[in-house]
């Protein structure tokens, strides 16, 4: 008896693409915008100028957009990961990290964008 093995293209390793038209807000690493601990996201990773990083309100974690699911933002190059959850009273809503730069994320403003992901599959057989 012959066993077959079959390669499976990387894409199927994580889901179908999602997509959804979202508000992003902006936001960086100072109190007043987050908490007595502005540079350590929801997760528990630490957040560093530079990084390309979004926090997501809880709904959207339901949808597939979990703790390091990577997400493209459209008129924004590269992707982001998820390693931030905003405060539960926000509904279909991510939040952009800026660093230390209140500037640019007062300059980003609010802005309705459609983002795109891969859920991870869930787990077992």
């Amino acid at each position: 008896m012959r066993l077959l093995a079959l390669a499976l293209p990387s894409a199927c390793a994580a889901g179908p693409e999602h997509s959804l038209e979202v508000l992003a807000s902006a936001y960086s690493s100072h109190e007043l915008q987050t908490d007595e601990h502005p540079f350590l996201a929801a997760w528990g990773d630490s957040l560093e100028p530079g990084m390309r990083a979004i926090a997501v309100s809880r709904d959207l974690v339901a949808l597939g957009l979990s703790h390091n699911t990577r997400v493209r933002i459209d008129g924004l190059p590269g992707e982001y990961l998820v390693l931030d959850k905003m405060a539960k009273r926000w509904r279909k809503r991510i939040d952009i990290y800026m660093g230390e730069d209140i500037g640019a994320a007062k300059s980003w403003g609010v802005r309705r964008v459609r983002i795109h992901w891969r859920a991870a599959p869930p787990y077992g057989p």
